[in-house]
């Protein structure tokens, strides 16, 4: 584990591999941490790749330089966060891997900064947030899945998701990987990264802030404005699927296919959930490895 100042937080990460070989960035989502890649970052390093697997903001051991800072979790601050970090580790441009929250903070990266991003390895596609298109309903069974960001939408969520957090993950797991059977210590050594004291106030805006129940930062209004038009990504791309996620839509990946314009592949991963770097490490550190030859 290693730490670094970087924009307005000091960010906890881990690092593998050669420090001079090419850099592969990992990207955890929710309600996970760096330990989504504890099986995927040593078969990276074995390949000679330096890999990065950062705690996102207000996970583990990753926290703001000032108490003062609004915490912010808007997409764009957490994709601006990533960009600060490979400025104070002076990577010029990496290849990046990511799920769920780190899917989408990768994808943005690869569209509004593609001079950073060799290439990208996606699960659940293209999951760039369009808040107007958020207002509009889903069908029941897709709402059902998305029970959660309602919940914390009111204060009786809030209080529960504090009081109850580990519980609260391990019911999320089991949910969305029906077929993922890991254990307590795996469980344990996730769930300490949600001890971070701006853990529950970063979700509760993040999942606020994509419904427009919560403001962001305006000075990332541009930034917004630019993904709210739906970018399209033209850096070389594999999206992954896991075939039980209930957030995997129908249809082999053709429902986000035209936003990826450059080589591209997609690969749907049978009995696997929505925890993919974890649940499939040898699929997604292949999908990293052959998507870097594109």
């Amino acid at each position: 584990m290693k730490q670094v100042k970087a924009g307005e937080l000091t960010i906890g990460y881990a690092e593998a591999g050669p420090a001079h070989g090419p850099v592969v960035i990992l990207l955890h989502g929710w309600p996970y941490d760096i330990h989504s890649y504890v099986g995927v970052a040593p078969l990276l390093a074995d390949q000679g790749y330096r890999v990065i697997v950062p705690y996102l903001r207000g996970h583990g051991t990753t926290s703001f330089l000032s108490p003062h800072t609004f915490r912010n979790a808007q997409q764009s601050v957490v994709a601006l966060d990533i960009i600060a970090l490979m400025d104070a580790l002076r990577i010029k441009k990496a290849v990046f891997g990511g799920f769920d929250w780190g899917s989408r903070t990768a994808d943005i990266i690869a569209a509004l900064w593609p001079h950073r991003c060799k290439a990208l390895v996606s699960v659940t596609g293209y999951l760039i947030t369009n808040r107007e298109n958020n207002k509009l309903p889903l069908p029941p069974a897709a709402e059902w899945a998305w029970w959660y960001q309602y919940y914390f939408a009111t204060e009786r969520g809030v209080q529960g998701f504090e009081k109850f957090r580990r519980d609260f993950t391990k019911l999320i797991w089991r949910n969305v990987s029906p077929t993922w059977e890991f254990d307590d210590a795996t469980f344990v050594r996730t769930a300490e990264a949600f001890d971070n004291p701006d853990y529950v106030p970063i979700v509760i805006h993040n999942y606020r802030w994509r419904l427009g129940l919560a403001q962001g930062d305006p000075r990332y209004d541009k930034l917004e404005a630019r993904l709210a038009t739906a970018p399209d990504i033209a850096v070389p791309t594999i999206t992954l699927d896991g075939e039980v996620d209930p957030f995997t839509p129908a249809g082999e990946g053709v429902a986000y296919r035209d936003k990826f314009t450059g080589p591209y592949d997609h690969r749907t991963l049978k009995g696997i959930g929505h925890n993919v770097p974890q649940e499939a490490p040898g699929a997604f550190a292949q999908a990293v490895l052959d998507v870097d030859r594109f």
